[in-house]
C-alpha cells in the first residue's frame, strides 16, 4: 500500500514538472494552471524545509560550522 501511495506521489511531481516545461513553451491553458500550482507547492515545500533547518550548521548541528 505504502508503496502504491509513494508512486503515486512520484507521477503527480513528474506530471507537474512536464507541466511546468510545457507551459514555459506556450502550452494550453489548462497546462498553465498546472504548472502555477506545481511552481507554488515547491515554493512552499521550499519555505518549509528551510524553517525547520534554520540555526542548524552543516553537520546538523547548532555550531554553524
Amino acid at each position: 500500500m505504502t508503496v502504491l501511495v509513494l508512486l503515486g506521489v512520484v507521477a503527480l511531481v513528474v506530471g507537474g514538472c512536464v507541466c511546468v516545461v510545457w507551459a514555459d513553451r506556450g502550452g494550453p491553458g489548462w497546462v498553465r494552471a498546472v504548472a502555477a500550482g506545481t511552481l507554488a507547492a515547491g515554493r512552499l515545500v521550499r519555505r518549509t524545509g528551510r524553517n525547520g533547518r534554520r540555526g542548524l550548521g552543516r553537520n546538523g548541528d547548532s555550531s554553524g560550522d
